[in-house]
């Protein structure tokens, strides 16, 4: 232990990173800039090679910092898990969705361990970053090491920490967001925090592994039922005749007690539609019912049909059939001002106006295509998008998106969003 923790102060440590997404990649990128060298590992070559080519396909991370890295020798990547047996430390970055029966799909954690281990020697730190519930790096991880004659605190070290990437802030990002770390056991605690305080401002150690990965869980859910809240504020809203932003807009004014939350056409990303029910699984063997986080899953998960609904009433009211009507969607990305659409809920939109026989277009700045069960729509340019529409759908708002024009060339705006704040027009539907 002293020998890694000597090697991670004077920083002649090498540390490996599984999986370059929108969380192993900055993470990668942040190491690297601490001058300590890193290795990303991936699957998907293309990525391998995007990165040793100095070209970033992340938007957080910009191509002229990754390729700095990359020439002053302190990142690379690979696909060869063989480089296991040369570092220090491997941090676990891969997804962990849920499947079909929305249960964890923790495949993807499960083959990084086992080729971990296949490569591992002693002396080494492992810390999954991965989202999953509380428990998975004591009762899954562990055994798999100690089967394989390791000996936790002693000749390997074991930690949990959870990601907190929010991509596209502008303020916070992964060096300056404080990082919860807990350890299997206090030696290993001490190690992870030991690595991570090189690159991370602030260091948040809990008692344990299973406590940093309820940490996660809660943060998520937190804003999950929160949001499901305030969809169901919004419905109580239409059916009252009420505005429900105005109601919101006041509810702030209070200077305690209050945290706003907005509601909108249904939850996106690939945290807060799908952490709360790792949570919700884990608890289902112990007779436990996460009424909670059952009741906002259900509410969040309905706001696309209620959208699609909407704007079948508001055709109606107009003499329009959905059917054969031409529907612009504004904003597609699960995000305002960023190109992600993991869980995003205008592929719902999508679908159910498509299903309904709408003719359906979108613009969006970000995205420039979206694929939905092997059909491409190619995003349209605002003005062609307007060309004829019957009713025009803002999902997400995006900043940079001249509103005024988009209500101006519509006929009938179901704004989602809110984002027509200060536009007076009796075309506009808000959500």
């Amino acid at each position: 232990m002293q020998d890694l923790l000597q090697k991670i102060e004077s920083k002649n440590v090498k540390v490996g990173v599984i999986g370059m997404g929108y969380v192993g990649l900055p993470l990668a990128i942040e190491i690297a800039k601490s001058d300590i060298q890193v290795v990303g590992i991936d699957v998907v070559e293309s990525k391998v090679d995007a990165i040793n080519s100095g070209e970033s396909y992340i938007s957080d991370v910009p191509s002229e910092v990754l390729a700095d890295q990359v020439r002053r020798g302190r990142f690379a990547a690979v696909l060869d898990f063989q480089v296991v047996r040369t570092l220090d430390a491997i941090i676990i970055c891969v997804p962990t969705p849920l499947n079909k029966t929305k249960d964890p799909d923790l495949g993807m954690v499960v083959e990084a361990v086992d080729r971990i281990i296949e490569n591992r020697r002693e002396n080494q730190l492992v810390v999954l970053e991965s989202t999953t519930y509380p428990g998975t790096t004591e009762e899954m991880i562990l055994p798999k090491f100690q089967d394989a004659g390791a000996s936790v605190g002693v000749d390997f070290f074991l930690a949990f920490s959870p990601e907190r990437v929010d991509p596209g802030n502008s303020i916070y990002k992964t060096s300056n967001i404080p990082k919860v770390i807990g350890g299997v056991t206090p030696p290993c605690g001490e190690v992870a925090s030991k690595l991570y305080s090189n690159f991370i401002e602030k260091i948040v150690r809990v008692s344990s592994s299973r406590t940093a990965e309820m940490v996660k869980l809660l943060e998520n859910t937190f804003r999950s039922v929160n949001i499901g809240l305030v969809n169901e504020l919004a419905l109580i809203c239409d059916r009252l005749g009420i505005n429900v932003w105005e109601v919101i807009e006041a509810a702030g004014s209070k200077p305690f007690g209050f945290m706003a939350f907005y509601p909108g056409p249904g939850l996106g990303g690939h945290c807060i539609p799908i952490d709360p029910l790792y949570l919700s699984w884990k608890l289902k063997p112990m007779n436990y019912r996460a009424r909670f986080i059952e009741l906002a899953t259900e509410i969040n998960s309905g706001m696309p049909r209620y959208v699609v609904n909407k704007i079948n009433d508001a055709l109606n009211e107009s003499t329009k059939a959905i059917k054969n009507s031409k529907v612009l969607i504004i904003g597609v990305s699960y995000k305002k001002d960023f190109d992600d659409l993991r869980e995003a809920p205008a592929l719902d939109i999508i679908q159910l106006l498509r299903s309904r026989g709408a003719k359906v277009a979108f613009y969006d700045p970000y995205i420039p295509e979206i694929r939905l069960d092997g059909f491409l729509l190619e995003a349209v340019s605002l003005d062609r998008g307007l060309e004829g529409v019957d009713c025009t759908v803002i999902i997400t708002n995006h900043s940079c998106i001249d509103y005024r024009k988009v209500v101006e060339g519509s006929p009938l705006v179901i704004d989602t969003r809110n984002a027509t704040k200060g536009i007076s027009n009796s075309k506009i539907i808000k959500l």
